[in-house]
């Protein structure tokens, strides 16, 4: 069973984030090892400049960075990333793990990610031109890896 990892910048602040999250942890439960990291988001000024954003972003690669692991296939969230299909998505963890034993997935905080991680990273991955908060995020991917797998089982979840 391949370990499915989420390293997460930010906590779910809202109750609904919280309970829509554990739902398709508990759903996943079925398909993979499922382990979800929430690191410290660096504080910020009201009106951040480039500058302490950008020291912001290092800070918090550092903490990535700890948690990555070189048996893992690392893909980042990223809004210039590659927008795929669920069904491509499938194929995309069902091909990983004949090769790897974890598919580790990586979401920055509300100012994306540093550059550092995201060229650590095998894959940048998209799932919308529009805009969505981070937090939000991560129950989409849930929800996302979570569809993969009943594609990849062939149930009649994905229609």
């Amino acid at each position: 069973m391949i370990s499915v990892k989420i390293i997460a910048v930010g906590t779910l602040k809202e109750n609904y984030l919280r309970d829509a999250a554990a739902e398709y942890s508990k759903r996943l439960s079925g398909y993979c090892k499922l382990s979800v990291v929430q690191l410290k988001e660096s504080k910020l000024s009201d009106n951040p400049s480039e500058r302490e954003i950008a020291n912001a972003l290092d800070e918090e690669a550092k903490a990535i960075s700890a948690e990555l692991s070189p048996r893992s296939y690392k893909i980042a969230m990223c809004v210039e990333g590659r927008q795929i299909s669920s069904e491509a998505l499938a194929e995309k963890i069902e091909a990983v793990s004949l090769e790897k034993s974890e598919i580790c997935f990586v979401i920055g905080s509300s100012y994306g990610l540093s550059d550092k991680i995201k060229s650590a990273c095998d894959m940048r991955l998209s799932v919308s031109q529009l805009t969505f908060p981070h937090q939000l995020l991560r129950v989409m991917l849930l929800e996302s890896v979570y569809r993969a797998f009943n594609i990849i089982a062939g149930t009649k979840y994905h229609k």
